[in-house]
């Protein structure tokens, strides 16, 4: 039975393990590159919890200072937009559009709609800050300013527990990623030494058979090899089996010559027999000469016969020979 062959065993564990690194190396370089952007969006989020509460401080600070300068108030108001807007997909981040799953993307509306309100009792807060006759609705919206300040704090507080959570599952999905190409790996190298050994086996296998048919004597026909291995070797012992043919060849062609050349001489044996009766009865007889040139005839015919088997047979010594002295100096 033919099996692959070494040169297609060897490209397939060659593309196997290619392919497990091109994997390895893609699965790890796109899961640190969403790593390093939870980081990014976990900080953000983060950061707005922080500007929401210096927002209410400053709030608050001007609502005791009216006069006070409201530059930093301002600034967190901007920081904070901007902020949301790039956890939205914003400001040249379009692969934070998508949210990692749903819970995220909800609580991120809830979180812009807050804002909405709160944005709004801000602005309407500058509006009354410097009207002494509006005292009692600004109180009013100092008091939602707080109330909202927080609900938001506590909104924006989940939406960073939410991608922290989404950021430690992934690292988890990293970190079982690695695990299963890890196994990956042991099973291919595994698989690899398995298929180098049947290789090896083969092939010692093939040697093996080869010496053993290489002792035996020229007596006999020898027996061709079959052998179960990879395409190479059968190949080769395909090839070592058209030599063996020939030899078993040259053997058959040798033991016929033995076997007409062993008749040849039982026949002349005979024929020596018959001539020394014949000498013996002719004696003194008219016939002697006829007898004995006829007999002459037939000894000459036979010598001839013995003359080209001994010559077929010298020949195929020699043959035999050279065979045999390739075979052992290989």
């Amino acid at each position: 039975m033919k099996k692959s062959s070494i040169s297609t065993k060897i490209r397939v564990l060659g593309i196997l393990f290619t392919l497990l690194m091109v994997s390895i190396v893609t699965t790890t370089i796109y899961l640190n590159n969403n790593n390093s952007q939870d980081a990014m969006i976990i900080n953000i989020a983060g950061k707005q919890r922080m500007l929401t509460q210096n927002i209410s401080k400053n709030i608050f600070y001007l609502y005791s200072n009216k006069t006070a300068n409201q530059n930093e108030l301002n600034e967190s108001i901007d920081e904070f937009i901007y902020n949301l807007s790039t956890l939205k997909g914003e400001n040249h981040l379009d692969k934070l559009k998508n949210s990692p799953n749903s819970k995220i993307d909800k609580q991120m509306i809830k979180v812009e709609y807050l804002w909405s309100n709160f944005l709004k009792d801000i602005n309407f807060f500058k509006e009354l800050l410097l009207d002494e006759t509006k005292k009692d609705e600004l109180k009013k919206v100092v008091e939602s300013i707080y109330n909202t300040n927080s609900i938001l704090l506590y909104e924006v507080d989940s939406l960073v527990s939410l991608h922290t959570i989404n950021s430690e599952q992934k690292i988890n999905f990293l970190k079982y990623t690695q695990y299963f190409f890890a196994i990956l790996i042991v099973l291919v190298i595994f698989y690899s030494f398995l298929e180098l050994k049947t290789m090896e086996k083969n092939a010692l296998k093939f040697l093996e058979e080869s010496k053993k048919i290489m002792e035996k004597d020229f007596v006999r026909p020898l027996e061709p090899m079959k052998i179960e291995a990879e395409g190479e070797l059968v190949e080769a012992s395909n090839i070592f089996n058209n030599f063996l043919n020939k030899i078993n060849s040259a053997i058959i062609d040798s033991n016929s010559a033995l076997e007409q050349s062993k008749n040849a001489s039982l026949k002349l044996e005979a024929i020596t027999t018959e001539f020394n009766e014949i000498i013996n009865e002719l004696q003194n007889s008219k016939e002697l000469s006829k007898q004995l040139n006829r007999s002459e005839d037939i000894a000459i015919q036979t010598q001839e016969q013995l003359l080209h088997s001994n010559k077929r047979l010298a020949e195929l010594k020699s043959e035999l020979e050279k065979i045999m002295l390739s075979c052992k100096s290989k």
